[in-house]
């Protein structure tokens, strides 16, 4: 639900991690990429909204007045919005490479021809 929120407002990249094993307090790390800081905050508003529309109340929020990498903590779930350079910079996925890569489905666009 959270990736789709995410792809519904352009958010590039996305990855999923199951960071389980190394990280007793989440499940998941997803990782998404906006391409501007206005689009970082759409993105981040969109699977907030979504996820409260469906039950899940975030536990913590950072980043959102600079939109260059927001932090939504749902628990089980991390959600990590970056703009492009901070998630090239921090690369997470480096950090986090031995955590197995969760399939995440996505809807298919249709394309405006």
């Amino acid at each position: 639900m959270a990736a789709a929120a995410a792809d519904s407002k352009q958010a590039e990249d996305l990855v999923a991690l199951d960071v389980s094993g190394p990280l007793p307090l989440t499940d998941i790390f997803l990782l998404a990429t906006g391409r501007n800081e206005r689009n970082v905050v759409a993105i981040a508003s969109e699977i907030e909204d979504r996820l409260i529309e469906h039950g899940s109340k975030p536990l913590r929020r950072e980043g959102r007045a600079e939109g260059r990498w927001i932090l939504l903590d749902f628990g089980d779930l991390v959600v990590h919005v970056f703009h492009e350079e901070d998630r090239m910079y921090y690369s997470l996925e480096r950090l986090w490479k031995d955590c197995p890569v969760v399939p995440i489905d996505l809807p298919v666009r249709e394309s405006a021809e």
